[in-house]
């Protein structure tokens, strides 16, 4: 892991809150001790990184699994120059009942990708679901009118130019006024999170995480108020940074609120992950939505 700052005085950069010294840094571990993703859940703590914690044998089941699943699909947008592909449904710029509805027709063929011994999602949302409990504090997937959000996205992508996927934050896509009501939305008072499990990296393509949450200011005059995506990497120049090694086997959490993106491979590159975002929508209750 490496850091960089530079002190830029551009006038179009990003303003925003940023993190001190003792915030702005990723904890690395080679187990799964989850007080850590309780200090990223109450933004404590940038991030939280454990190596290596995926069996292999599991990952290349997941793998081989997604690529013949039925429900696999292609997507493209505004973060990802390319086309990927996935199985899991997105909450992105739709309506709350649309998405709660994709994600109960394709929780099926989730339940048998995730069919393998080993996988790490059961067990890791199993863990932080006793690991809030001890606080008292409830974690599940977010919910209305009795559906719930789809718990996993599992998703391959790899794209040309200075980044496989762009800058974005997670956090202004939670605004979407067509999702008005969904808890989703109260997560914003507290912090969102982001949960990446790395099944497959062939080139070890980095995270980057800029020092930048962005004001509404720098969201409204970009346009992103409502996406959060994609933010020109010129308005990102001068702004303290972290890039990550991002290894097979590894989980990886962080506040997705910050500016981030992931680093290019080459052509040919293969990059496999599982993912969900999740955060405190009250006091006493921890969501995850995709």
């Amino acid at each position: 892991m490496t850091t960089s700052t530079a002190r830029g005085t551009e006038p179009g950069r990003l303003t925003g809150w940023h993190g001190d010294p003792a915030y702005f840094r990723f904890l690395e571990h080679d187990h799964l001790d989850l007080d850590p993703v309780i200090d990223v859940l109450r933004r404590r703590v940038l991030g939280v990184v454990y190596r290596g914690v995926i069996d292999a044998g599991a990952a290349a089941e997941l793998v081989r699994r997604f690529w013949e699943s039925p429900a696999r699909k292609r997507r493209g947008g505004e973060v990802c120059e390319s086309l990927g592909y996935y199985v899991g449904a997105y909450h992105y710029h739709k309506p709350t009942a649309t998405y709660l509805a994709e994600s109960a027709g394709i929780a099926g063929y989730l339940r048998k990708l995730l069919d393998v011994p080993g996988e790490p999602v059961t067990m890791f949302r199993t863990m932080l679901r006793e690991r809030l409990a001890a606080e008292g504090v409830t974690f599940r997937p977010a919910a209305q009118d009795g559906a719930g959000a789809c718990p996993v996205l599992m998703r391959h992508w790899n794209a040309g130019g200075a980044f496989a996927l762009q800058p974005h934050e997670d956090a202004s896509q939670c605004r979407e006024p067509q999702q008005a009501g969904f808890e989703v939305q109260r997560t914003l008072e507290y912090t969102v999170c982001a949960v990446n499990m790395c099944l497959e990296n062939s080139d070890n393509g980095r995270l980057v995480m800029w020092n930048v949450v962005p004001d509404d200011d720098s969201k409204s005059r970009l346009g992103l108020y409502y996406s959060g995506s994609p933010y020109p990497p010129e308005v990102l120049d001068g702004i303290e940074s972290i890039w990550l090694d991002v290894r097979p086997g590894d989980i990886y959490v962080f506040n997705g609120e910050h500016v981030h993106a992931v680093e290019a491979s080459p052509p040919g590159a293969k990059r496999t992950t599982m993912a969900w975002n999740m955060g405190f929508c009250s006091d006493e209750t921890v969501v995850s939505w995709t």
